[in-house]
């Protein structure tokens, strides 16, 4: 038998039904894991051993008796610590918000719970998901396990810090502007950013339209299988869908033939890139065309939506800190303080607009997609920043963090279902990606696309973090 650190959700719910391994032995070996690896990382705000070792051992009963709960059955999950899980504090990445228990869970986390999922802690977070990287005033700094002077990517990086050294294989994350889709291109781990509303939230995220609940995993059946579970409708969220979410598994496996793929490596306006992620990139859209899909390098024809973008999450961002009392403020993060001095002078008249434009943007995204089935481009322009610092030290994407991240905040704005596969690895060692964009709730044919791509092009795994 594999390792259990080796083993993908598939892999472990077989060998429970088959009575080889038990969700007891499961969690204890992730918990055991934890321990060893956390010291480096820092993946995780909270660790619930005895809740977790609970869950275990009511699992393996119900696998005894051949009456799993659910598709997640004994399964170890780790939530971001943006979501509410009941009993448990929701800090946020600060040390502003109150250490008082969750009184309840939110849907994402609900739904894992009633298919059995073990749920094995909370995953770290930059204060208040604001920045691209992963360090916080609470946790201090979440670091990359293939090289540890690296940031993970965030804002859902402790998410995919454990994603990527199988501290559970099913882990919830969030993504505004990117926080799915950068730390998995980061860290070499898949990501789904789903289509806005299939995953439902409450409470409702600060950053409103922008914000999607979504996948990390280490291979993309886990992901589908996640996105089975936590994309049920939940009548807290009102701007969620109130249809069921298929089984995501059932068609992973229909390939790309015949589809019309468009590979965007600039999307018209991206000005800097590395060049060996331009060249890998090139080569995965080369993948699609081997598998028997049309690929044309074509640019989906809209100007860069930086100022769209700033004038939602930045006017957000100066909410969020207005809601902290004055005395408290000087114990935030200095650069979400900074964004929130921009976002004051944005007017309702300018974050009005910047919602209009968001439509706008969306229904070109939609006429383009008549066209082509999916958009592929780059993911990141650049392999893991620097951790602890919001800006690469080179200085060449400026002095804000959403400079460097051109690819991923475009389809927050469109709400279009985008995934991050890994394509490589840079001459510095660290993984490179491809993001895979579909039609408004194709979510499905994202997750079949990647599919495809990660059986020609396997994903890389870490048992353990690099020195």
């Amino acid at each position: 038998m594999a390792a259990i650190s080796d083993l993908n959700a598939a892999g472990l719910t077989g060998l429970y039904s088959r009575r080889e391994l038990s969700p007891v032995e499961v969690t204890r070996d992730a918990l055991g894991r934890i321990d060893r690896f956390e010291p480096a990382i820092t993946a995780f705000v909270l660790v619930d051993r005895d809740g977790a070792l609970a869950a275990a051992q009511a699992s393996e009963a119900r696998w005894r008796k051949g009456e799993p709960m659910g598709l997640a059955d004994g399964l170890p999950a780790t939530i971001k610590d943006i979501i509410d899980v009941k009993g448990w504090p929701t800090r946020k990445g600060s040390l502003t918000t109150p250490d008082t228990p969750a009184p309840h869970d939110a849907p994402a986390v609900a739904r894992l719970k009633e298919h059995g999922a073990v749920i094995l802690g909370k995953t770290t977070t930059p204060e208040f998901g604001w920045i691209g990287a992963c360090h916080s005033p609470l946790t201090g700094i979440t670091r990359n396990p293939w090289n540890l002077s690296r940031t993970t990517g965030g804002s859902s990086g402790g998410a995919v810090a454990a994603a990527l050294l199988n501290l559970g294989v099913l882990h919830l994350g969030t993504d505004g502007a990117g926080s799915i889709r950068i730390p998995a291109a980061f860290t070499g781990t898949f990501g789904i950013k789903p289509s806005y509303g299939r995953v439902p939230a409450y409470p409702a995220s600060a950053f409103t339209v922008l914000a999607h609940q979504g996948p990390l995993t280490r291979t993309v059946s886990d992901a589908a299988l996640m996105l089975s579970i936590i994309g049920q409708p939940d009548m807290r969220d009102t701007t969620a869908w109130n249809t069921p979410a298929p089984d995501y598994r059932a068609s992973l496996d229909d390939g790309v033939r015949g589809l019309r793929i468009a590979y965007s490596p600039r999307l018209g306006y991206v000005k800097e890139l590395d060049s060996e992620i331009e060249a890998a990139a090139r080569k995965a859209a080369q993948v699609f065309t081997e598998l028997g899909a049309t690929v044309e390098e074509v640019d989906p024809g809209f100007a860069e939506p930086i100022a769209m973008e700033k004038n939602i999450w930045y006017a957000v961002a100066a909410t969020i800190v207005d809601a902290v009392p004055p005395a408290q403020r000087e114990q935030m993060d200095e650069g979400l303080r900074r964004m929130a001095e921009f976002g004051r002078r944005v007017t309702l008249a300018e974050h009005l607009a910047a919602h209009a434009q968001r439509t706008e943007l969306a229904l070109h995204m939609l006429r383009f997609h008549e066209r082509y089935d999916l958009l592929l481009t780059p993911q990141m322009p650049t392999t893991a920043i620097e951790a602890g610092r919001v800006t690469p030290a080179d200085g060449r994407f400026g002095d804000e963090w959403i400079n460097w991240s051109p690819y991923t905040y475009p389809f927050n704005l469109t709400q279009q279902p985008a995934a991050s596969v890994p394509c490589g690895f840079a001459r510095d060692g660290l993984p490179m990606a491809l993001q895979i964009v579909g039609p408004p709730r194709d979510d499905a044919l994202v997750l079949r696309a990647a599919r495809a791509f990660e059986s020609a092009r396997p994903f890389p795994v870490l048992s353990a973090p690099r020195a």
